[in-house]
């Protein structure tokens, strides 16, 4: 066929559907030929206009705005089109700065697990922490995976499920006292834009592996490591989980942490 190509070769040398290019022709930003029996003829022409369209389609143009270059393509609308592509690319820059920063933060969050002293109880001074939270109460965790999806919905572009480490749950001060250990209240998720702020000050903290169940166990040995040394429970229980089903299958190698905020009696 000389200069010409049918489309299932355009199809095959782009990588592209055919009913993509059947799109790209009613929107009129490519015209192929016709050749006999009606059959689509793509020429050079074609496929530069078909490199364009997968150029800026991956910048994230718009088939409007590719249009509108296409039919009026003159020195002018190439250099406001590069300048866009510009700005468009630093911006990509710019998110994948944040993701990266994300991820670094997120592999040494997974790493500091490792030097975790699990089943002792420590004295920690902690900074307020920003979070999102939502202010209602589950038993099953089940229930809890449909929460914690309405926080990741908050702030999809830096919100995360695997190795996110920040992710908690609430339980009431006065369940805990009497025993309730997995009663919850609200959910939440540590990230500097959240519009909840955990106060910083003194915390009891104590981390050990396994279910969650063992909350029936540790929660109470905290509680009374507070009262042997004289301190008074001032918040409720803070449950944060530093690994558990969206990070490994493994039950063994999930890691809970507890920690209420104290103050001398």
């Amino acid at each position: 066929m000389g200069n010409y190509f049918k489309i299932g070769e355009i199809s095959r040398m782009y990588h592209i559907g055919t009913d993509s290019l059947r799109y790209y022709e009613r929107l009129g930003i490519l015209k192929p030929k016709r050749g006999e029996n009606q059959y689509r003829l793509y020429r050079t022409e074609d496929i530069w206009r078909l490199n364009v369209i997968r150029e800026l389609r991956e910048l994230g143009f718009s088939m409007e705005q590719i249009g509108v270059y296409l039919k009026e393509h003159t020195v002018d609308t190439a250099k406001m089109l590069l300048e866009a592509e510009l700005r468009m690319i630093r911006e990509k820059q710019e998110k994948l700065r944040e993701l990266q920063k994300n991820v670094q933060e997120r592999v040494r969050m997974l790493e500091e697990c490792g030097d975790k002293e699990m089943g002792k109880v420590e004295l920690r001074r902690l900074p307020n922490r920003r979070c999102h939270y939502i202010d209602e109460g589950y038993r099953k965790d089940e229930e809890m995976d449909v929460l914690i999806k309405r926080l990741l919905n908050k702030s999809p572009e830096t919100l995360y499920i695997i190795g996110s480490n920040r992710i908690g749950s609430i339980i009431p001060k006065e369940s805990a006292g009497n025993n309730r250990c997995r009663e919850y209240s609200g959910v939440f998720m540590i990230d500097e834009g959240g519009d909840t702020v955990i106060p910083g000050g003194d915390y009891l903290t104590l981390s050990y592996c396994g279910g969650c169940e063992q909350n029936y166990y540790f929660l109470p040995k905290l509680l009374d490591y507070a009262g042997k040394e004289g301190y008074r429970m001032a918040s409720d229980v803070y449950e944060i989980l530093w690994v558990d089903i969206h990070v490994s299958e493994r039950v063994e190698e999930h890691i809970t942490e507890l920690q209420f905020r104290v103050e001398n009696s």
